[in-house]
């Protein structure tokens, strides 16, 4: 995957012509075998998923991406986009051809005036704070890992937290992908506007992306406060949320105690003393990724050591307050691998359903030494968006990887199910089409969309067919 930032262009200008989308298609594309390599066994993150291809493509271009689109239909093979690997579900794998995007990254065109920045698909959500920087700008809002792509991360509905901000594709004002034909569909509030909906959050199954038009805001700091508090703050999260622009928390199982995190905004040029380098080792690197791999480790060998330490992190873990970039507090780094399940319900819901949650985890004896995941996020219009028609909160379970997450999580998934879920595309889930079309009112609207832009399932995979149906 790439690695390094791609230098950004000066503000109102675009990048070399012949990685713009459509650039080139006065020329015929030759259908070229050589873009495809024979495929090898490729794994995610999470180390639950894997596939072995027939071949992959690693495009430098669009016009490249197109081509391997018409190579593969050619083959009768189909084909999906992979991003960084961070989806603990198989939506990007396939046994046909997988396609590499990282390639196509960085910053493509900025509108100054309107705050606007175009970027290739392929570009990790850590290159953003260096490529956006000489612009002024930020992303409005992140989730908490910034290993993914632009396209997997937005593709999959990944959300931050704070009720007055919308998931990652929110951001998004206008896209570029190659579809089933090997065409260039361009999508924006003025081309094609009514697809827009379908568009943002689309799981890989109306064509590859390759690039994404960002509404982004100022550069801005995050004052957090983090603190140990009582299991009862459930009862006013949706308050804690509204008083404050991102407010989230974890629950430590087998304790009585959340590890609350509480972001305010302030303007870039606002004084602050940053957060010392030891001290900032000492809670994400010690704390966050060393003690706890050790914690987790211990709990797969001897389960009954989990509630003890839990207890033990539940105190130490997120007690500092400190100002920083955005994107410093919005993101943490993830280095002990784990395995996730995340379900949207109603705001409202969110009290009733983790005390099911913690009622199940001491009635089935279970050790679970990570913590439960808890935010909430603004309604949005898009089809597929978990946060679709209402203010949504979000749970999310997890477990060490070497552990086998099925029965904690089904019977988690059961829960959410009861309080009217949605889960995580990119989250470990049982959903079918048949259980999820009730849960979107839009859901069939999407299929017609799919229906025309990819009437023989090029883009499909066994992931898409049991989500989406045939």
């Amino acid at each position: 995957m790439s690695t390094e930032p791609t230098p950004a262009p000066d503000a109102d200008t675009r990048r070399d012509a012949d990685t713009r989308p459509g650039a080139g298609a006065e020329t015929e594309l030759t259908v070229r075998a050589d873009l495809l390599e024979p495929g090898r066994r490729v794994r995610n993150w999470g180390r639950g998923e894997a596939a072995r291809p027939t071949a992959i493509a690693r495009p430098r271009t669009v016009d490249e991406v197109r081509a391997t689109v018409l190579a593969a239909r050619e083959r009768g093979l189909e084909v999906k986009a992979i991003g960084a690997g961070h989806s603990f579900t198989p939506t990007a794998l396939t046994d046909g051809v997988l396609v590499d995007i990282s390639a196509i990254d960085g910053v493509l065109a900025v509108d100054a005036a309107r705050g606007r920045v175009t970027l290739g698909a392929g570009t990790n959500l850590y290159q953003l704070p260096e490529l956006l920087a000489p612009h002024g700008l930020a992303l409005q809002n992140m989730g908490d890992i910034d290993r993914q792509t632009i396209a997997g991360a937005t593709s999959t509905g990944t959300h931050g937290t704070g009720l007055a901000f919308g998931g990652l594709a929110t951001q998004i004002t206008a896209l570029a992908l190659v579809t089933a034909a090997g065409e260039v569909l361009r999508i924006s509030e003025r081309e094609n506007a009514e697809l827009l909906p379908a568009a943002r959050v689309a799981i890989g199954a109306l064509g590859i992306l390759v690039e994404l038009e960002l509404q982004c805001v100022p550069a801005f700091l995050l004052r957090a406060v983090e603190r140990a508090e009582p299991f009862e703050v459930v009862d006013e999260f949706r308050e804690r949320s509204l008083a404050h622009d991102h407010f989230e928390a974890y629950w430590w199982p087998h304790t009585a105690l959340l590890s609350t995190k509480t972001n305010t905004r302030l303007p870039a040029e606002e004084p602050y003393v940053p957060l010392g380098r030891l001290s900032g080792w000492l809670e994400d690197e010690l704390l966050g990724n060393a003690a706890h791999a050790l914690v987790s480790g211990l709990g797969w060998i001897a389960p009954p050591v989990t509630p003890p330490l839990n207890r033990l992190a539940a105190k130490l873990y997120g007690n500092r307050e400190f100002t920083a970039p955005s994107y410093e507090v919005f993101t943490s780094p993830r280095r002990v691998r784990f395995r996730e399940m995340e379900y949207a319900i109603p705001a409202e819901a969110l009290p009733s359903a983790i005390r099911e949650v913690r009622e199940l985890v001491e009635r089935k004896g279970w050790r679970i030494s990570f913590p439960v995941e808890l935010r909430m996020a603004a309604a949005d219009e898009n089809w597929l968006s978990t946060a679709h028609g209402r203010e949504s909160a979000y749970v999310a379970v997890h477990r060490y990887w070497r552990e086998d997450p099925s029965e904690y999580f089904t019977a988690v998934e059961a829960i959410m199910r009861a309080h009217d879920g949605r889960p995580h595309w990119g989250k470990i889930h049982t959903r079918t089409a048949a259980d999820l079309a009730p849960a979107y009112p839009r859901f069939g609207d999407f299929l017609a969309v799919r229906d025309a832009l990819d009437p023989d399932r090029v883009f499909a995979n066994a992931y898409t067919r049991r989500v989406l149906g045939e």
